[in-house]
């Protein structure tokens, strides 16, 4: 199954797990699966819509899958997916 790396911020939600599994064949599947796993993180994840947000990146193998086939991005056993809120800040 596919591993999940869960940022800091929704480690709440995860009972402080930093690292998950997940039996998802794409990552639409796969963000549906994290929410039955633990109620709540979908609405952190994706917008009202179904969209993921926008100051969400989400990576399989350290690859964006903006740059892949977003959400029907195909995931296999060993595939590591990192959920990675954006930073601002600046001056």
């Amino acid at each position: 199954m596919p591993s999940v790396r869960i940022p800091t911020p929704l480690r709440r939600i995860t009972g402080d797990k930093d690292e998950v599994t997940v039996n998802a064949k794409n990552i639409k599947d796969l963000i549906e699966e994290l929410e039955k796993q633990f109620p709540g993180i979908k609405e952190r994840i994706c917008d009202e819509n179904g969209n993921i947000r926008r100051f969400i990146n989400l990576y399989v193998n350290n690859e964006d899958i903006r740059f892949l086939n977003g959400v029907e991005t195909q995931l296999k056993e060993n595939d590591v997916v990192s959920i990675i809120p954006a930073i601002a800040g600046g001056y």
